[in-house]
């Protein structure tokens, strides 16, 4: 291992499609950057909308040490059980107090002494109504920052400026934050001057010849009919889209954050 931990973080992978695209590259990356740790948004890995037992483990089979969430973590009702045995599979830790599964966990770096914080949080604006995102960051950080400095956030959230906010909230406690939720990468790579790697969206991994991850027509049909139309995940242009951050294992602090986009436009 070298002084840094290197972490790279997959955004939102989308059904089959973005799964085998995942399968196929991830090796490479993992022995190119000689990587620590990977962390995946596995949110719209079922059919696009969901992550059943099924597939939540088939990822977590191609050496990604944990799966965080968002909005649709648990819109299939099988995954209930699934999400409440299984640790590294997370979803936004801010929902009410008593809901299923785990939001956030401090895991181990294989092959170091060092333990990282993984945490899932959700934005409210135009979203559902639940929690306080900030606030619940205080508590899971008051939490787990005995246990170790590097703590990660996916941040899962629709507004911008939601998301900004949050980054410059906990700039200097988080050593990571990256958001989800919009599908679009965004190009606000940067470290905070606290020493928080920030971007306001990393983007998806599946079909870039959709609208954000589903087939063109229904999607369009949507907004010309206000009716609603069957979902379906988009199988062509295929991109994968992450983002991967050097961490001083010791402080915390980010060193570097950079784009893993493949194959560019």
């Amino acid at each position: 291992m070298s002084d840094k931990i290197k972490l790279l973080f997959i955004g939102d992978i989308i059904g089959d499609p973005g799964f085998n695209l995942t399968k196929t590259l991830l090796p490479t990356y993992v022995t190119k950057y000689k990587l620590d740790f990977v962390i995946a948004n596995g949110e719209n890995i079922t059919e696009g909308k969901g992550i059943v037992e099924k597939d939540g483990k088939k990822l977590l089979d191609l050496n990604i040490n944990v799966l965080t969430g968002g909005n649709h973590t648990m819109d299939k009702i099988q995954a209930h059980k699934y999400l409440n045995e299984t640790p590294n599979v997370l979803r936004p830790q801010n929902y009410p107090r008593g809901a299923y599964g785990h939001g956030f966990g401090v895991f181990p770096i294989p092959g170091t002494t060092f333990k990282i914080g993984v945490l899932n949080l959700q934005g409210r604006v135009f979203m559902k109504s639940i929690d306080c995102p900030f606030r619940a960051f205080d508590w899971v950080y008051d939490k787990i920052k005995y246990d170790t400095n590097i703590v990660f956030v996916d941040f899962h959230a629709e507004a911008t400026a939601e998301k900004i906010a949050f980054g410059w909230y906990v700039n200097g406690r988080a050593s990571v934050v990256v958001g989800t939720h919009t599908h679009i990468p965004t190009a606000d790579y940067r470290i905070l001057n606290g020493g928080t790697a920030y971007v306001t969206d990393v983007g998806m991994t599946g079909s870039y010849d959709s609208v954000i991850g589903m087939k063109k027509e229904g999607s369009i049909k949507r907004f010309i009919y206000s009716t609603p139309q069957k979902y379906e995940v988009g199988e062509e242009d295929l991109r994968f889209s992450a983002v991967l951050i050097e961490i001083d294992p010791l402080t915390g602090k980010a060193h570097s954050i950079k784009k893993v986009f493949y194959p560019e436009f």
